[in-house]
């Protein structure tokens, strides 16, 4: 299994997360998905051809706690990764025959588009702007973007705030949609301060750099549950943002393998759900929700 930024390699289960029990250390492991044995897909559909190949490139964020986080050895783990192997082990690939690719959100298309990667699973919104250039199956999950301040902080209460006050300031990421839900809050262009990764808004945050985060809200939970009481959640959820997995343009009988896949790994969805954004406090399992149309 090769990360494409660290090059370092690391051999991961379908889910082997363990979560810290208070006393007592118990190991939480969520169940595998078999891998399938030569699976046989119609000739010159892109499951026939990975299934040939033995393997994947997979994009997805690395900086992302419960979804998509790079540890410190190298592994990747959260739903979004265990999503991914779910498909892949359909296909008769193993987890560590998947080459991961760290795909942040404003490269998302242009990895597909360009061939780099067979599917992108990182907390990637559907919305109609991006499914003119990809392909989305799912969705997979259904999240909505919030606010993240320091836990001090008891002036910001929602979006609003920053239309009220134009020096206040509030971090996103290039490329992402929650990015560009939050611009009719602002009074001017000036509060918007913009990075290729949320772990980098959220140091903004912690050294004062900006006043407020703005994504969707089980990442910001992420963020808030390792902050050590340093972040906190405010207002209420202001958009709907359903993940789907991006594709290359038009391959419709993968997208529809994707959804089916999924459809029929629901205890398998649930328990990587549970051993990865499930241990967030404030959290529900979700069920999966009906898939769009393939186009």
């Amino acid at each position: 299994m090769t990360f494409r930024r660290t090059a370092l390699v690391a051999t991961l289960s379908v889910v082997a997360l363990t979560a810290a029990a208070c006393g007592g250390g118990d190991e939480e492991t969520a169940t595998d998905v078999p891998v399938a044995e030569a699976p046989e897909f119609e000739a010159g559909t892109t499951m026939a051809e990975l299934a040939e190949a033995g393997s994947m490139t997979v994009g997805t964020k690395y900086d992302q706690p419960f979804f998509g986080l790079e540890g410190l050895g190298g592994e990747l783990e959260g739903f979004d990764v265990e999503i991914a192997k779910i498909i892949a082990a359909e296909l008769g690939i193993a987890p560590e025959d998947i080459d991961w690719e760290e795909t942040p959100s404003s490269v998302r298309e242009e990895v597909i588009e360009g061939g780099e990667v067979d599917m992108v699973v990182a907390t990637y919104t559907i919305n109609a702007e991006r499914a003119e250039r990809i392909t989305f199956a799912g969705p997979y999950y259904e999240a909505g973007q919030q606010i993240m301040v320091l836990s001090e902080n008891d002036e910001i209460t929602g979006p609003e705030y920053f239309t009220e006050n134009p020096d206040a300031t509030i971090c996103s990421v290039r490329g992402s949609t929650p990015s560009e839900q939050i611009r009719p809050y602002l009074a001017n262009e000036g509060q918007l301060t913009l990075f290729d990764e949320y772990s980098q808004c959220a140091d903004s945050l912690s050294t004062g750099q900006v006043d407020a985060v703005t994504t969707d809200n089980v990442i910001l939970l992420g963020f808030v549950s390792e902050s050590d009481g340093e972040f906190k959640l405010v207002g209420e959820q202001f958009t709907e943002e359903p993940y789907g997995i991006g594709i290359e343009k038009g391959d419709v009988e993968f997208c529809q393998f994707i959804n089916e896949t999924l459809a029929a790994n629901e205890e398998a969805y649930v328990a990587a759900w549970e051993a990865t954004a499930g241990q967030i406090e404030g959290t529900q399992t979700p069920e999966l929700p009906e898939p769009n149309e393939c186009v």
